[in-house]
């Protein structure tokens, strides 16, 4: 016997074959669904469209049974009803336990999804961390490098104070020789022209000695500028 429903639409049988394909196209829907997900590892892999598609089809399929339910109450006899009821629970169950499955699936996709945002905030903020880092190493190596050639620059000072010394007490040495000099020749009554030159001599000493000093303070300045 077939079983039919008011106002000419469609049969109990026809129906509870439309959710039957809808049931088997919602399932294997799920599974490509389910290796979809897993099939790169712990990353997984989101599908919004196949999603979409299988939440369409459950619901299609439970709107079915909501009207199977309906026609099957209209039925006259009593053993139609019961099986047609049975039929009817088995097809609500498969789709109530499908859409568990995709509810599952949706959780651990939501749960991937929070766990990778995590993973990119805390590399972001190891990397700005390790910016600070890098530029208080910087600094610091700046603070040092300018430390050293503070001292470099203190030791060429010194260096070139002390040379300076030496020259100044080696110029008055040169002075008192000069005078003795001086005292002897005129002493022994030498000639003018003798006189002239040393005088000559003791300039040219003193040009020696200034151009010393010169390049010594030249060289304390290439120090200090290379440091």
């Amino acid at each position: 016997m077939e079983a039919g429903g008011g106002g000419g639409g469609s049969t109990l049988s026809e129906i509870y074959q439309n959710a039957k394909k809808l049931m088997l196209r919602t399932r294997d829907a799920m599974e490509r669904l389910e290796r979809l997900e897993y099939s790169s590892g712990s990353v997984g892999m989101d599908s919004p469209e196949l999603s979409s598609s299988i939440t369409r089809d459950i619901t299609h399929i439970q709107s079915l049974c909501v009207e199977m339910d309906r026609l099957c109450r209209s039925l006259p006899s009593k053993s139609h009803r019961d099986l047609w009821k049975r039929k009817v629970e088995q097809v609500g169950e498969e789709s109530e336990s499908l859409k568990q499955s995709l509810d599952k699936y949706s959780l651990r996709n939501q749960k991937r999804m929070m766990e990778a945002k995590e993973r990119a905030e805390l590399l972001g903020r190891a990397n700005g961390e390790s910016h600070v880092l890098r530029i208080f190493d910087d600094e610091a190596q700046a603070r040092q490098s300018y430390r050293n050639s503070a001292r470099m620059l203190e030791e060429a000072s010194s260096t070139g104070e002390a040379i300076l010394s030496a020259m100044s007490g080696s110029r008055e040495r040169l002075k008192k020789a000069h005078r003795k000099a001086l005292d002897v020749l005129n002493t022994v009554g030498l000639s003018n022209s003798v006189l002239k030159l040393i005088e000559r001599r003791h300039r040219v000493d003193n040009w020696i000695k200034y151009a010393g000093m010169i390049l010594t303070l030249v060289i304390v300045f290439i120090i200090w500028r290379w440091t």
